[in-house]
């Protein structure tokens, strides 16, 4: 697997995303490969688990993966720094399939994406309006609007648990 260091800036961009292209194994640039934009958690970056963990297994498995810092985070630009933006998240995957799609070795008909705890949220609210997306999946995603506006306050998750094994029993 190879992995490669980029950044992109779309022309109705204010700064750059950094993002890593992870390969397959026996990556031909002349071929197409269906592609996974891969979704960092909230408070994370590109190199744990969307690229380090997800990304490599999907690498191995045949895909082009681009795991990307969102806006604030990371290498990305925006200022201030290490704020979590939801819409400007949502938008940051769209910015990144603007750049999957302008790679030649990208099949533009097989876009997944993947996300983990904020990350797996933002993807699917992202396929609400990017029909470019054929596929999502959350990992434990979580909805960080509804805990910003509860402040975290109805955050339980031991209740949770004990709540799941009771309706089960």
């Amino acid at each position: 697997m190879n992995i490669q260091n980029v950044t992109f800036q779309n022309h109705n961009m204010n700064w750059p995303i950094a993002a890593l292209v992870l390969y397959p194994d026996n990556f031909d640039q002349n071929s197409t490969y269906p592609t996974v934009i891969s979704v960092h958690p909230f408070g994370s970056c590109k190199e744990q688990t969307s690229s380090a963990i997800y990304g490599k297994a999907l690498a191995q498995a045949g895909y082009v993966v681009i795991a990307f810092d969102a806006s604030f985070q990371g290498e990305s630009g925006g200022l201030p720094r290490f704020i979590e933006d939801p819409s400007q998240r949502v938008e940051d995957i769209s910015r990144a399939i603007d750049y999957a799609v302008s790679l030649p070795y990208v099949d533009s008909d097989r876009i997944a994406g993947i996300g983990v705890c904020g990350g797996g949220a933002y993807i699917i609210n992202a396929a609400l309006t990017e029909k470019r997306l054929k596929a999502v999946v959350g990992i434990t995603p979580v909805n960080l609007g509804r805990l910003f506006r509860e402040g975290f306050s109805e955050f339980n998750p031991l209740g949770a648990l004990i709540t799941m094994a009771e309706q089960r029993t």
